[in-house]
This record gives structure tokens, C-alpha cells and sequence, in this order.
């Protein structure tokens, strides 16, 4: 068997051709183009009782405002009961940084209907330490990528 990087072992399944990574136990399908150093942004939120409604109408303001920004790379939002997720990612940590000023104003209205439960940082070290103080106030869970691709 070719290995195509050292500690990498190239493996069919059900037709496509996967690389899995035996030090780091990750799976990589070849023919994807994965984004190397974005970061996203994880926050999780419940509504308050008789808000989700109208949480849920704010979603458009919040997507057309975002939809502007130079470095958002995907932006959503996801719902189960009355939790809310937003899906968010950005080019890098300035980009979420500036985001988050962009849609401070809304976002403050936003927690008179519901409350930030969790957040969570995905991303690549160097970027993450970028966020540490300026997010600090948030206490994410810090999720560092599993390693640097280019």
C-alpha cells in the first residue's frame, strides 16, 4: 500500500478513495478541498418561554447583515425545540472579531429573548489565541484544529 504521507494510509470504501491520518484518527476523503485555517464560531442559545417566534424572525436581519462581510465564509442558523444554533465561519480571527462588532447591537437585542448557553471556537492554534482575550468574557470551549493543512 502507497502511503501518500508519512503516518497517512490510503483506503477504499464504498467506491471513494479516503486518507486515514493512524496518529491523529481522522478521516480525510480525497476528493475534498478542505478549508485549512477558518475559524468558526459555535454559540448556542435557548429561547425564552413564548420568544422563539420571534427570535426566529430576527434570523433574516442577522443573515442580510452578515452577508456583507468580507470574511464570513458561511452563516445559518439551525433549531431543535427551543434551542437555537448559529453556523458561522470566517477566514480568520479578524474576521470574526469584526463580525461580532457588526452585529453587536442586534445580537444585544437579540439576548433580551434568549439566552447564550454555550459557545464554542473552532480553529487553527495560532487563531485561536488571536480571540482568547477579546472572547474571554464568553467562556468558550476552545477547539483547536487537528492539525495545520496548506
Amino acid at each position: 500500500m502507497r502511503l501518500p504521507i508519512h503516518g497517512m494510509k490510503e483506503r477504499r470504501l464504498h467506491g471513494s478513495r479516503l486518507l486515514l491520518d493512524v496518529f491523529h484518527g481522522t478521516v480525510q476523503d480525497r476528493r475534498m478541498n478542505p478549508l485549512s485555517n477558518f475559524v468558526s464560531l459555535h454559540p448556542y442559545f435557548k429561547a425564552h418561554p413564548g420568544k422563539l417566534d420571534a427570535i426566529k424572525a430576527t434570523f433574516p436581519a442577522f443573515i442580510e447583515k452578515t452577508a456583507g462581510e468580507e470574511k464570513n465564509l458561511f452563516y445559518g442558523f439551525t433549531i431543535h425545540g427551543n434551542e437555537i444554533f448559529c453556523r458561522e465561519g470566517y477566514a480568520d480571527a479578524e474576521g470574526l472579531l469584526a463580525h461580532l462588532d457588526h452585529v453587536g447591537a442586534m445580537l444585544a437585542e437579540a439576548l433580551k429573548m434568549a439566552d447564550l448557553t454555550r459557545v464554542e471556537v473552532h480553529g487553527p492554534a495560532e487563531q485561536l489565541e488571536k480571540l482568547k482575550e477579546p472572547l474571554a468574557h464568553l467562556n468558550p470551549a476552545w477547539f483547536v484544529s487537528d492539525r495545520e493543512r496548506t
